[in-house]
């Protein structure tokens, strides 16, 4: 692979594709029609230059081992090139060099001198050696801030498309069902709503760079029974449609998005990468999608080993492109040898075929690929992929994110204590800043001497930084993982000894149970990893002022804890700037202004149910013995200052069921230091024809306030946002009472108002307004 790159010394077959003026459908039908099927098939393929040096990404990934060389994968052509930045530690010159050298063979390979469009992992920056660690999407989540992350999108899409990468595999736009899920930690939240603001931010963000964003994953994937990877989706059609469908819609719909990925679950027994009702019906015939529909990693070849719905993985790969799967990915495996063989045998149509080429050759036209003047060393562009730029979005988005559960005594902030015992297994770790799709812990694994590439302080290197005159001493009283108690009783003198006990516990994020969280590491309860709960346990009842840190990846049943703690802080893995906002938060130089993006349970250590629920699943004494209240609510944060939220009141108390209304709340400091509100309009809907959530997020806004500053805060209310997916399968409008309540949390009672719709039902669909308009105006 590394041999001098040849290039052909005949000039490539030129045609209308090459001329820029015309629109991208023209100049790839005008292409399409003079390609042979060979050639065809070859844009629908991909290959892993480096695959075995990737360690373990995907289920049952061992099988597919035996995958074509490059230089077989490339005749005639080829479709993407996976990861060539995203597979082993490169520095950022080696790998622009090494991908224009691999797009120099793909180029020469066939006559019309089509590049491969080459994609990498981008959920948490982008993914390569000595890139900036972005905070995960849970702590994006944990901002509610769709701006900062748009800036951090728009930073990751430029450092990829400085050095040749096209496409990237984010957002994940999963919504939050079950917390023992082990991929919860790359989920925006719990809410449809948050989701699809922030996920429509991130889209945005990437693809003003120039790099084109794939949703992930179409469609149910976080809704697994039992919280089992890869298990079959347990919902029904209302469910799918109201909670799980809305992010990707708006990112369809609004956003414009470039690309889709399917899932691997299956829904009613139908893989989600076999289904023509979602990949087609839905996605283009319905909401008007025109990109491309890549597969997941092996997807493809799962209908036949996983899923058993086709004989054999020439009957999977016409499965896969008749739902509506354009590009197999990490490797061509049915869209190679076996869909040429189905073709021959009329088993295929051709017609299938062009389809799903057309969509990729105008992608690639759109991407300027097909321009004359493109060629593989054009990106030349000086590149600093940890730059201070993007440590600044980093460090913002980590300092936004951290969650002051509870400070009840006032513990928080620190007023510069002489000793601290820094306690816990996660303090010293700077991979537990990180979530499973961050290069550290997704390859570096494989690769144990490589430093991390990037400047990454510990959470108790930060506490040091930040408390320069404390004597600092650190006790990890047990490992991550294990049942190994025999270090506790250390940790517990060391708190007893000191001013002050910062107790950090948590996740280490891995892949496939090597971790404590990410992708393969599901759970059966919602206990503290390992011992830690025994830690835990042990230092609160030794007494002194104590301050619980749980930096994880989902949430956890912590209410035992905190209602012994003297502060507690919640914190989702920040990323490299992550473990300076934790210990600024601590000293007060941050105040706290990040809100939960999903409830932390209470001491029930099973699933508790999220917050988006109907009455039943509530609190519901004398009918279950089981009590789903969590320790804190959905959008629930603290500050060091103070806030309230009062006089909620609409313009008109009646509209129309096609109409509009306006509600307005004033918002104030009440405290003394400047702090960020983050004020949430929820609905109510008490009657209606199906069971209704009991409170829905339908509006937010951050609002920074001075102290004593107060603003007044409205929300246009479109009544396209109290719709809902009725029993004929359709969404609707319904007339009747409302309740709009401006809160901090879904558990604030928080300032309400009641309206009501009038008129009779009315059907709406994709063309419906999804965003409640937020204004900030003086009082």
């Amino acid at each position: 692979m590394d041999d001098p790159v040849t290039i052909s010394e005949e000039r490539p077959t030129t045609g209308l594709w090459n001329d820029p003026s015309l629109p991208a459908s023209v100049r790839a039908q005008a292409l399409l029609d003079v390609m042979t099927v060979e050639e065809k098939i070859g844009q629908l393929g991909s290959t892993w230059p480096d695959h075995d040096e990737s360690g373990d990404v995907a289920p049952m990934q061992d099988s597919f081992r035996g995958a074509d060389s490059f230089e077989k994968a490339v005749v005639d052509g080829l479709g993407q090139l996976t990861r060539v930045f995203g597979t082993a530690p490169v520095d950022p010159e080696a790998g622009r060099a090494r991908l224009a050298a691999l797009q120099a063979r793909v180029v020469a390979a066939n006559r019309f001198g089509i590049p491969a469009v080459a994609h990498e992992e981008c959920l948490t920056g982008f993914f390569t050696w000595q890139a900036t660690l972005y905070p995960t999407p849970l702590a994006w989540g944990a901002t509610w801030n769709p701006e900062l992350v748009r800036r951090m999108a728009m930073a990751i899409g430029a450092d990829m498309a400085a050095v040749g990468v096209h496409q990237g595999l984010a957002p994940v736009l999963d919504v939050v069902r079950d917390y023992r899920w082990g991929r919860v930690e790359e989920t925006i939240g719990e809410d449809p709503y948050l989701v699809s603001e922030l996920g429509l931010a991130y889209v945005r963000g990437l693809q003003s760079s120039g790099v084109v964003a794939t949703l992930k994953h179409f469609a149910g994937y976080s809704v697994s029974r039992a919280a089992r990877n890869h298990a079959p989706a347990a919902l029904g059609p209302r469910e799918l449609a109201d909670v799980i469908l809305p992010p990707f819609e708006k990112a369809v719909v609004v956003g414009g998005v470039r690309s889709v990925m399917n899932a691997y679950n299956d829904i009613d027994g139908v893989p989600c990468g076999a289904d023509e009702t979602l990949l087609t019906q839905l996605l283009r015939d319905t909401w008007g999608f025109e990109g491309t529909v890549v597969s997941d990693y092996w997807a493809v070849a799962f209908l036949d080993s996983m899923h058993h719905v086709a004989a054999d993985i020439a009957g999977a790969a016409h499965a896969a492109l008749h739902a509506g799967i354009d590009v197999e990915l990490p490797h061509t495996h049915g869209y190679g040898d076996p869909l040429r063989a189905r073709l021959a045998d009329g088993g295929t149509s051709v017609d299938l075929l062009d389809r799903a080429v057309l969509r990729v050759l105008t992608q690639k036209a759109e991407l300027g690929l097909l321009d004359p003047d493109w060629h593989p060393g054009q990106y030349t562009a000086p590149v600093d992929f940890d730059s201070p730029g993007n440590r600044e979005v980093a460090r913002s988005l980590a300092e936004e994110s951290v969650v002051l559960l509870d400070n009840p005594s006032d513990v928080l902030p620190v007023a510069a204590p002489r000793t601290i015992a820094v306690i816990g297994p996660v303090a010293d770790d700077a991979r537990c800043l990180f979530g499973c799709y961050s290069f550290p812990n997704h390859v570096l694994p494989h690769h144990p001497d490589t430093p991390l590439g990037v400047d990454a302080p510990t959470v108790l290197d930060a506490i040091r930084q930040e408390f320069p005159d404390a004597v600092v001493r650190h006790q990890a009283g047990c490992a991550v993982t294990g049942d190994d108690r025999s270090a506790i009783a250390a940790a517990v003198t060391a708190a007893s000894a000191a001013d002050l006990t910062i107790l950090v516990v948590g996740d280490r994020s891995g892949m496939f149970g090597e971790g404590t969280s990410g992708e393969g590491c599901d759970v059966s309860v919602l206990t503290l990893p390992g011992v830690q709960d025994d830690l835990v346990d042990a230092v609160l009842e030794a007494g002194g002022r104590t301050v619980l840190v749980v930096l994880s990846g989902r949430p956890y049943a912590i209410g035992r804890h905190a209602r012994k703690a003297g502060a507690t802080v919640q914190v989702f893995f920040p990323g490299e700037e992550g473990a300076a906002a934790v210990a600024g938060v601590l000293s007060g130089r941050v105040n706290p202004s990040g809100h939960l993006p999903v409830q932390i349970p209470g001491d029930t250590a099973g699933q508790p149910g999220t917050y988006l629920a109907p009455p039943l699943a509530l609190k519901s004494d004398g009918v279950s013995n089981i009590d789903p209240t969590p320790a804190f609510p959905f959008g629930h944060g603290l500050s060091y200052t103070t806030f309230t939220i009062e006089d909620a009141h609409a313009d008109e108390e009646t509209f129309a069921v096609d109409g509009a209304v306006t509600v307005r709340a004033t918002v104030s400091n009440t405290g003394d230091r400047a702090g960020t509100s983050v004020p949430q309009l929820y609905l109510t809907d008490p009657v209606a024809s199906v069971t209704r959530p009991v409170r829905q997020l339908i509006g937010f806004t951050r609002l920074d306030l001075a102290p004593g500053e107060t603003r007044v805060v409205e929300f246009e209310v479109h009544t396209d946002m109290t719709s809902f997916t009725g029993r004929d399968q359709t969404r609707r409008v319904e007339p009747g009472s409302i309740t709009l309540t401006v809160a901090q949390s879904a558990g604030d009672p928080g300032s309400a108002v009641q309206v009501r719709l009038e008129g009779t039902p009315r059907t709406v669909d994709h063309t419906r307004t999804m965003t409640t308009a937020v204004t900030v105006r003086q009082r």
